[in-house]
């Protein structure tokens, strides 16, 4: 096998272990740790230390330590907020949580930069266009990573099946699920008894298994970066410095249009916070029980990874316009459904709709707002990406901050501000684009960059 697929191979299947592991955790958090919001609490303040992470991190592990070593450093992060999990509280997620963040944004940055260094090198033996290479060895990527999302919430449906009851569900418990909440910490058990704890410790087992494996596999099976490659290496991490960087970001929201997005890469932030804060403990575990939150974020998982290669591809026939119209209009009125449903347990399908048209809706929201943000700001991509991670983190932050204080449906209410706020100022964006370049086409230059601020 050619060396540098072998280790495309090895970063691909290292991050899938990983991220079975923290993508499961993340969708049990606000179900599992109900108890004075600690679960949506540690989210926020996980994604609180990305933002810190992302300003000033990367750079220097990745100088210091070399993308090897960053990466799996980094994964022990992850490894730690597993094992917070076993006996949670204030002095054990939090902290966790906070390690957690730190090591995100580096991780991610050292795999782009070993990914990239990779691909120029092969390109360059092989007389071939680094950026064919490098695009297929990123394809390569995250074909592998996307389905981390399957198998982390598969796993946690089955080990919490096996304590799932079958007893009916009062109609006084139902009427506490769904929009009109009864903000109490026992929401999230009204469908079925909380797993015990023998089933918690074996899931949690799994996942901090899993996160070793790909600390060991990193370690064994991947290569230094060669001496030959270090002058890339080094102009990777040092065009521009560090403090240039950081810099740059804020200078970027001198661009009017950057500020008009703000609030459309917020969004991304709330609307997948409220899935995966508010939709599977209100409503799911709510109504159905905890084993079923698993199912339900497959079938998001699933349809977002479909959608997302399907988009991708039919982006340059339709047009972003038409997408981010069919985004809003399959948000909104999901929105307006869990308003006024109220969930029941006979209504199994119902469970499954909204996350499956949520997927579809995030997929876009993905790749067209990165590949918006790549188009419009192609000569300042690293501040204009810079942005993106910044306010995407500020949504999950907010999102995940208020998911405790307020019922479900002041958060819907929010939401759907948002988002008529996002189409107005992306709107916006459009109509200054479309005066300054004069009909230049662009839509046909959107690329799927990729879910990276996902975490």
């Amino acid at each position: 096998m050619e060396k540098n697929l072998k280790n495309v191979l090895v970063i691909s299947f290292g991050f899938l272990l990983l991220f079975t592991a923290y993508g499961g955790l993340q969708s049990l958090q606000s179900s599992l740790h109900s108890e004075e919001g600690l679960g949506v609490a540690s989210l926020s303040v996980l994604y609180a230390a990305l933002i810190l992470s992302s300003m000033f991190l990367p750079p220097v592990l990745i100088k210091k330590l070399g993308c090897k070593w960053t990466i799996a450093g980094s994964m022990c992060g992850y490894i730690a907020f597993s094992l917070g999990n076993f006996y949670a509280s204030w002095y054990t997620l939090i902290p966790a949580s906070v390690i957690l963040g730190l090591g995100g944004a580096p991780l991610w940055s050292a795999k782009c930069t070993y990914l990239t260094i990779a691909g120029n090198s092969y390109a360059e033996k092989a007389g071939k266009n680094g950026k064919d290479i490098i695009n297929q060895y990123f394809g390569v990527f995250f074909l592998i990573f996307q389905s981390s999302g399957i198998w982390g919430n598969l796993i946690s449906s089955l080990i919490f099946s096996q304590a799932a009851t079958k007893e009916e569900i009062s109609e006084e418990n139902l009427a506490c699920c769904g929009a009109y909440d009864c903000m109490t910490d026992t929401t999230n058990t009204t469908g079925s008894t909380k797993p015990s704890n023998s089933l918690i410790y074996t899931l949690l087992g799994i996942y901090t298994a899993s996160g070793v494996l790909a600390v060991l596999l990193i370690v064994v099976f991947l290569d230094q970066i060669k001496s030959d490659q270090a002058e890339a290496e080094k102009e990777i991490l040092e065009t521009p410095s560090f403090w240039s960087t950081f810099l740059a970001t804020f200078r970027h929201l001198k661009d009017k249009r950057q500020c008009l997005l703000i609030p459309l890469t917020m969004y991304s932030g709330f609307e997948q916070g409220f899935l995966s804060g508010d939709y599977t403990k209100a409503y799911v575990t709510c109504a159905l029980g905890i084993h079923y939150v698993g199912y339900v974020m497959i079938c998001f998982s699933a349809v977002n990874s479909l959608c997302s290669l399907l988009f991708g591809k039919i982006s340059q026939y339709t047009g972003r316009k038409l997408l981010f119209a069919l985004a809003t209009v399959a948000n909104t009125a999901c929105i307006i459904a869990l308003l006024l449903w109220k969930p029941h347990p006979k209504q199994l399908a119902v469970f499954f709709t909204f996350p499956a048209l949520w997927g579809l809706s995030d997929a876009i929201w993905q790749t067209q707002t990165n590949g918006l943000y790549g188009i419009l700001f192609e000569k300042h991509k690293e501040a204009a990406f810079a942005n993106y991670r910044l306010w995407e983190s500020l949504g999950f932050v907010i999102a995940f901050g208020y998911s405790t204080k307020l019922q479900v449906y002041i958060k819907l209410y929010i939401l759907v501000s948002v988002l008529v706020l996002s189409m107005v100022t992306y709107g916006a964006v459009e109509y200054l684009e479309a005066k300054s370049s004069s009909g230049t086409p662009t839509a046909t230059k959107t690329e799927n960059v990729g879910q990276e601020t996902r975490m």
